[in-house]
């Protein structure tokens, strides 16, 4: 089985709402002024998002005045192209010892998301530690403390109300001793609102980088793709409390509008790490760019 199958499989929603277009606009013989308008109005109604749809018309149209191409043969070419580029980063190279702060707003599949995290790091051989920071809302330590169960993974958590700095110290002091090589961290769901819980999570940051000085520390945002365009807004609260490493994609199977991919990586100038693409434990896939340009477009 191809090893991005999952992801190919995942993205059949956005597939399914864009192929067809994107067929029927590609038949066309030569690039025109219908040809753009068409293509800016799938670009709109794909989540893509009004300014990175702008840039990608803008980037197509320049491209293909200054390397003579006139036909739309040439212009799937470019498309593909200046998609990749938006969504190609560095490589995500894991360093061990590795924390991993998971940030998002309730609803978005967090909990989940971590679980499967420990269940992908396991696989690859790597010892984890969960860390129920996640203080503020009833039965959210329960929650991650079945996550544990299932992947046989060790859990620090403290009463529900605890400082969840307090719990975050503890499990960084225990995953140092027992040489933990992933210890990934819970938090409440944050509202761009909630003056006081940012500053929570600015705490929290401040106690990983201080403690553990020789692990690495990534911050990842879990993103809803449901939600389309409404994810961008929330990116843009977590960046500015305490800086954003990537961003995780969850229940893109369950979704037409994967299109907000390139949205988010554009307008937030962060890579997308990992993308959800089922229910199951193994549901949990490193984001490639090229399968999913390829899954969209072909």
């Amino acid at each position: 089985m191809n090893i991005f199958s999952k992801i190919i499989n995942g993205l059949k929603k956005t597939k399914d709402a864009l192929a067809q277009k994107f067929n029927n606009l590609f038949k066309k013989s030569e690039l025109s002024v219908d040809f753009y308008d068409e293509l800016e109005e799938i670009l709109f109604t794909s989540d893509i998002g009004v300014k990175t749809s702008l840039y990608i018309i803008n980037e197509m149209q320049s491209r293909a005045k200054k390397n003579g191409v006139k036909t739309t043969a040439g212009a799937k070419s470019i498309l593909k192209d200046i998609m990749l580029e938006l969504l190609t980063y560095d490589e995500v190279v894991f360093d061990y010892p590795m924390t991993l702060t998971i940030v998002g707003v309730n609803g978005v599949g967090k909990t989940t998301t971590i679980g499967k995290l420990a269940h992908f790091f396991q696989v690859i051989g790597k010892s984890v530690t969960l860390v129920a920071g996640d203080t503020f809302r009833a039965a959210a330590s329960s929650q991650l403390a079945e996550w544990a169960k299932r992947n046989k993974v060790r859990i620090i958590s403290q009463g529900e109300g605890s400082d969840p700095s307090a719990v975050v110290f503890d499990g960084i002091a225990s995953a140092k001793s027992k040489k933990t090589d992933v210890l990934i961290i819970d938090t409440a769901g944050r509202l761009h609102n909630k003056t006081n819980l940012m500053e929570e999570l600015k705490k929290i940051n401040k106690i990983t980088n201080r403690e553990w000085t020789e692990a690495k520390h990534i911050n990842l945002i879990v993103l809803d793709a449901t939600t389309g365009q409404n994810a961008i807004s929330q990116v843009d609260a977590f960046k500015d409390a305490i800086g954003i490493d990537g961003i995780i994609l969850t229940k893109l199977d369950g979704s037409a509008k994967g299109g907000v991919v390139l949205g988010i990586a554009h307008e937030m100038k962060l890579p997308i790490y990992f993308v959800g693409v089922g229910e199951g434990i193994n549901d949990l896939e490193m984001f490639n760019a090229g399968v999913f340009v390829d899954a969209i477009l072909n």
